[in-house]
């Protein structure tokens, strides 16, 4: 691969369902010759291709993943990779017209699902068997099946690119039959080898098959693990995400598109406050890859490619100032028990049982005898949680209730008085907090609310400590 500066860029799978789109914006544009170049794209699945093929992220509405490893019915799984074929084929119709290059997709999709089932049924025939069980292969079938989905997009994209004209090259990183076992970045390394960035465009899967296993470790965050991961081997000047919206001071559907307003610059700290908040800019462990290697990363939005969108460095801000203000529908988790005071081990059992039902920690509060998490979980995570701390703590009183945690964010917020002046802009909006807290670092600061308050209260602390202290132009409506 040719050793000139160059970005390493990604795409949602939102924005992916609108490639045909980007070639009029990001992926060519008013862009000719080289300047076509010197770009590495990775691609995630086509919009909700992924739920179908493992388990719907917000519902939990089961896909074929699912449905596999419960086998209640064993011809479910197979209908349900019936409609991931399905919903491929309508996904690369809406952005493919030529014929020849419709059938070359359409055989794509039938080869690698076909593929997918064959494997599927063998291993059930196999585990009918009593000396092999299914369990210890499903991790390995998460990883096949996810890894389909970013190979169709990524091939339905160098083919839409090369019809217009675009040197693009399919770069499959999934493992698709190889025989072969490698770590991610022998595979990326092997991937990209013998790619010439001045005349090629390659467009990557998301999903990276290797030895490390990435569904074990980062799950459904892999694709930005594999785009971190190819911007730090291939020493990127700078890593980019493309996504349909900007990185703003709010949510504009809650506070109001004439409202917020564009970050434009921030520092990977905030990236990790709102990666806490469950606002990914950026998957944490990404983000720790391309602060190490000192790579820049903007967040762009994908059709307007003539804004620069938002740097996210290592920079200090100039000045102390709230960025963003931000809420996340939590269930807080109190346990109260009189002979805690004193006495070592509570804390970490409580954090040993979150841990084993995989449960995400947002906040947390303790003082003499009660500890409160703050839960990023579905309400059957943390009943399983309590059962087990009952268990544990006999005398304990336990209770779980369903708020939202909203957080103001910034770069450094000393000296802003967020906490007095935020309590006072609940107040006069009549929302009572149930808890805040900011921690001594003054990079946040948390206002814990009813869950049916917590948009009013992103509104009412946007208003106080964004719109009212700000000279920066707004997004335009």
């Amino acid at each position: 691969m040719t050793k000139h500066p160059h970005t390493v860029e990604k795409i949602g799978g939102t924005s992916m369902s609108r490639v045909h789109e980007l070639c009029d914006t990001l992926f060519v544009g008013d862009r000719k010759g080289d300047d076509l170049y010197h770009r590495v794209f990775v691609v995630s699945a086509f919009a909700g291709i992924t739920n179908l093929l493992l388990e719907h992220k917000k519902s939990g509405e089961p896909g074929v993943y699912a449905l596999f490893s419960n086998a209640d019915n064993d011809q479910g799984w197979s209908d349900a990779l019936n409609r991931v074929a399905d919903a491929m084929r309508a996904a690369h119709a809406q952005v493919l017209d030529h014929p020849g290059d419709l059938a070359a997709a359409d055989d794509f999709v039938r080869d690698r699902i076909e593929g997918a089932r064959s494997c599927l049924i063998d291993l059930q025939r196999l585990c009918s068997y009593g000396h092999f069980r299914l369990s210890s292969h499903m991790a390995v079938i998460r990883e096949l099946l996810s890894g389909l989905g970013e190979a169709q997009s990524a091939f339905v994209t160098a083919t839409l690119l090369r019809r217009k004209g675009v040197d693009a090259r399919f770069v499959d990183l999934s493992g698709w039959r190889d025989e072969g076992e490698c770590t991610l970045e022998e595979r990326i390394v092997e991937g990209l080898r013998d790619v010439d960035l001045s005349r090629e465009m390659p467009i990557v899967t998301g999903y990276a098959q290797c030895t490390e296993g990435l569904m074990a470790e980062f799950d459904r965050g892999y694709s930005e693990v594999t785009f971190s991961k190819i911007a730090v081997l291939t020493g990127a000047a700078e890593a980019i995400i493309h996504k349909e919206f900007h990185l703003s001071s709010a949510d504009p559907k809650i506070v109001g598109a004439a409202n917020v307003v564009k970050l434009g610059h921030t520092n990977y700290d905030v990236a990790d406050q709102l990666s806490n908040m469950g606002m990914e800019a950026v998957h944490p462990k990404a983000a720790k890859m391309l602060r190490q290697a000192g790579i820049p990363l903007r967040v762009t939005n994908a059709f307007e490619p003539h804004d620069p969108g938002t740097l996210i460095d290592d920079a200090e801000g100039r000045a102390p100032r709230v960025e963003m203000v931000t809420g996340l529908g939590v269930y807080a988790l109190e346990l109260f028990e009189q002979d805690m005071v004193g006495v070592k081990g509570y804390d970490s059992a409580i954090l040993e049982a979150l841990t084993r039902h995989r449960v995400r920690i947002v906040a947390k509060t303790s003082n003499a005898n009660t500890i409160t998490h703050y839960l990023d979980a579905g309400l059957k995570s943390v009943r399983r949680v309590e059962r087990d701390l009952a268990a544990r703590y006999p005398t304990a009183s336990l209770k779980a209730r369903n708020l939202a945690v909203v957080s103001a964010i910034g770069r450094d917020l000393s000296g802003l008085r967020v906490l007095a002046r935020g309590l006072a802009a609940l107040e006069a909006a009549g929302i009572d907090p149930v808890a805040v807290q900011q921690t001594t670092r003054d990079v946040d600061a948390q206002f814990v609310v009813p869950r049916d308050r917590m948009e009013d209260a992103i509104r009412a602390l946007h208003a106080a400590l964004v719109e009212n202290r700000t000279t920066a132009p707004r997004l335009a409506a």
